[in-house]
């Protein structure tokens, strides 16, 4: 292995399969002997997870943007210091279901409160502490919205229900991070099978990894 501590994330819009691509990278690192800790956001210890229940819910239609972005970032925070700091100072991969790339994109561009505020927030939530390597999993906003109707087991959240110049939005930001930051952010083309995308991902974290 080249380098303990790597932390890796998934990013793309809805139904783009971060979930399942994740579940076969973890899979992938166990065989391959690599100690590694799996996560999501908002999410992944107590607090964040009953942040996410505040955040997600569909019931709450009258929560203004700002404090969204606002909670999305405190979710953040308590996220890191419990599970992604002591991780890497463990040496072990961090393979975490979306971070602060997420926050830009659907805060940021989809609700419009800026992506410049929306990182001023998150840069006093992480700090310094970025991404080694992150997966864009791109995918065509009617084609991520028809998976997750077809998708009849999936949760289904506030953002879910949102309309489709929403998650255009979205894939657009998403492009914009990748072209500004692409030593860091790999774009794989997720409309392919869910395997064909797993195996893009697992050569992007090999390459960096093993």
């Amino acid at each position: 292995m080249k380098k303990n501590g790597l932390f890796i994330t998934l990013e793309g819009p809805d139904g783009a399969g971060k979930t399942s691509v994740m579940s076969i990278l973890a899979a992938r690192l166990e065989d391959s002997g690599v100690p590694h800790v799996v996560t999501r956001e908002p999410g992944g210890v107590r607090i964040s997870e009953m942040i996410r229940e505040i955040i997600l819910d569909p019931s709450h239609t009258e929560m203004d943007a700002r404090t969204e972005a606002l909670l999305y970032a405190a979710a953040r925070r308590q996220h890191l210091v419990e599970v992604i700091e002591p991780a890497i100072r463990d040496g072990k991969a961090v393979l975490c279901d979306r971070f602060i790339d997420s926050s830009i994109a659907y805060q940021g561009a989809g609700r419009g409160i800026g992506t410049e505020e929306v990182r001023a927030i998150n840069r006093f939530a992480i700090g310094k502490r970025m991404p080694d390597l992150t997966l864009l999993l791109d995918l065509p906003a009617e084609e991520g919205l028809a998976r997750i109707s077809r998708n009849k087991g999936r949760e289904v959240n506030r953002l879910d229900t949102e309309e489709l110049d929403f998650h255009r939005k979205v894939r657009s930001e998403y492009k914009v991070i990748a072209q500004e930051d692409p030593d860091r952010v790999i774009v794989i083309d997720a409309t392919g099978t869910l395997e064909e995308t797993a195996e893009k991902a697992w050569a992007s974290v090999k390459s960096r990894l093993l």
